[in-house]
């Protein structure tokens, strides 16, 4: 953490202390919680359920989860006190905390493309991980040997890359994985978001991904206070503003965030913080 960063931050939760309400938006897989191979033991760092069910208490916060899997995972996963706003498939799914669901939809000549490359890796899924979702055909290599993982890449890209050409259809490359999709990235979920969002609302938004680039790109572009996070062990190339790295410095952010909206104009002293210190 450079003094930059810490000034950064500093900024942001004055906004956040000082805002009637503040966007809260969060990843979930390695942002929230640790990866896990079997995507279902995925659950919420230690601390991270309890800071996040008091922040939703304290109704100064508007709080969404913008992740990659199905919407309807996430507050299962959770276990909050109430459930949040999820925007699931990278946010071409949205679902409201009252239920209300809708999904973005593509043409039908890209959803017939998509229904192809299916049928192609039903047989054989060159011994990757198929996952199957409205809108994608995703492939996961997570847990492999360096060598094997480079085979099942290759043998996916040469499949999807040309179905990508196709209009309403992109290529999602993520970490240990490749998606090919329709509809909206996490990008025009946070667009969305803020775009109905009353002016000056301070908005963060924290994640760990390739996928989460575009979001982070998203929440630059703000009008209103802005900070990217790139929540992640190891720092890499990123346009998030700040690096923090899980489980501990995600607790502290919460932390900070509880503080600032709990005590009307109340500033955090980031300096004194001791999850900097060496």
């Amino acid at each position: 953490m450079n003094q930059i960063e810490i000034e950064r931050l500093e900024e942001f939760f004055c906004s956040v202390a000082t805002a009637r309400t503040s966007l809260l938006l969060l990843d979930y897989d390695g942002t929230l919680a640790d990866f896990r191979i079997d995507r279902s033991r995925a659950r919420p760092w230690a601390g991270v359920r309890e800071l996040l069910t008091k922040i939703q208490a304290n109704d100064r916060t508007r709080l969404i989860v913008i992740t990659g899997r199905p919407a309807g995972e996430i507050n299962e996963m959770l276990k909050l006190d109430a459930p949040v706003e999820v925007w699931g498939l990278h946010g071409a799914e949205r679902l409201l905390a009252d239920g209300t669901r809708a999904l973005e939809t593509g043409s039908v000549e890209a959803l017939t493309s998509l229904e192809g490359v299916r049928e192609r890796l039903r047989g054989n899924s060159f011994g990757g991980l198929l996952e199957h979702k409205p809108n994608a055909v995703v492939m996961h290599w997570r847990g492999h040997s360096t060598r094997q993982a480079k085979a099942i890449e290759q043998k996916t890209r040469a499949l999807f890359e040309p179905a990508a050409h196709l209009d309403g259809l992109s290529l999602l490359p993520f970490e240990a994985g490749i998606e090919l999709r329709v509809g909206r990235d996490k990008g025009g979920a946070v667009n969305a978001i803020i775009e109905v969002e009353k002016p000056g609302s301070p908005v963060v938004y924290l994640g760990d991904d390739l996928t989460d680039e575009p979001a982070f790109c998203a929440v630059n572009r703000a009008r209103s206070p802005h900070l990217s996070v790139l929540m992640r062990r190891t720092r890499r190339q990123t346009a998030a503003n700040v690096w923090l790295r899980p489980p501990a410095e995600l607790r502290w952010f919460l932390t900070q965030w509880l503080k600032a909206t709990s005590a009307s104009r109340e500033t955090t002293d980031l300096a004194a913080s001791g999850v900097f210190q060496s």
